[in-house]
């Protein structure tokens, strides 16, 4: 259970705790994220080394662990609860032009289909 884990109050462990739950080793999440966060840097994370990963790592863990990106970005020191709680919501870095609301399912077709039009454009 991630909230209850003491060191989860830590952005590292919060994600080591998320990672633990969902049963996923460090590889099994590099290949998940498509080798944009690997092994080395999520432990080095994980162990609090790094207190403030980027924001496209922060969106890539949080689709491939399918927790909420504002928490992990308010986590990591980008946001203030304040901030995003004024913010209208959005889903991670999708498109700003969509419709706020999107479904999990959604942004990950929009998420895919911008992954295949660069893939085209090289």
């Amino acid at each position: 259970m991630v909230d209850g884990n003491k060191h989860a109050s830590t952005l590292g462990g919060y994600l080591a705790a998320v990672r633990s739950d969902r049963g996923f080793s460090l590889r099994q999440v590099e290949e998940m994220t498509g080798k944009e966060v690997s092994n080395a840097y999520l432990s080095q994370l994980e162990n609090d080394k790094v207190k403030q990963p980027s924001p496209n790592v922060l969106h890539a863990l949080s689709a491939t662990y399918d927790i909420d990106y504002i928490g992990l970005m308010e986590r990591a020191g980008y946001l203030t609860p304040q901030q995003s709680s004024d913010a209208p919501k959005r889903h991670g870095r999708a498109a700003t032009f969509a419709e706020i609301d999107l479904s999990s399912d959604e942004e990950a077709e929009l998420l895919r289909f911008l992954k295949f039009m660069r893939s085209e454009k090289k």
